[in-house]
């Protein structure tokens, strides 16, 4: 099962993709499991050389108890000192976000796929527009 950002990819320029891993609590790996959670608001930030990923929502486990994890909460990134020392150069660079793109399993494991994003101007996004209708109506006609 695999969670997806598609609003990412029409708000900003993808430059670089990194695999990071998540760390969870409790009941959370079952809820991501059954596809119920939500990266559609959530963003990535650097503190104090550690990287951690905000507004992320998983669903409550159904079948939880009294240890059942909270939904929406600051979840930490597993990644490499090396990574998260790019990450906070580019970040600094202007305009630039690092953003959630994609959250699935991989050998058991969850992880998070984070891009280095810039943000497209109105004009982008119109351009994207554009190119899309023009590839439907070519597929119409095929």
């Amino acid at each position: 099962m695999e969670i997806k950002n598609k609003k990412a990819y029409f708000d900003y320029f993808i430059e670089q993709e990194i695999e990071a891993g998540i760390v969870l609590n409790g009941t959370e790996i079952k809820s991501i499991r059954n596809g119920s959670a939500q990266i559609k608001d959530s963003y990535v930030i650097i503190k104090e050389n550690e990287a951690y990923v905000l507004n992320m929502y998983i669903a409550k486990y159904d079948e939880g108890n009294i240890f059942n994890h909270e939904e929406i909460r600051t979840r930490k990134l597993l990644l490499h000192k090396k990574e998260i020392k790019k990450l906070k150069e580019t970040k600094e660079k202007e305009g630039y976000s690092i953003i959630p793109l994609k959250v699935y399993i991989k050998n058991g494991v969850a992880k998070l796929l984070i891009g280095v994003a810039k943000g497209k101007k109105k004009y982008d996004k119109r351009e994207v527009i554009k190119k899309r209708d023009e590839n439907r109506e070519k597929r119409k006609y095929i």
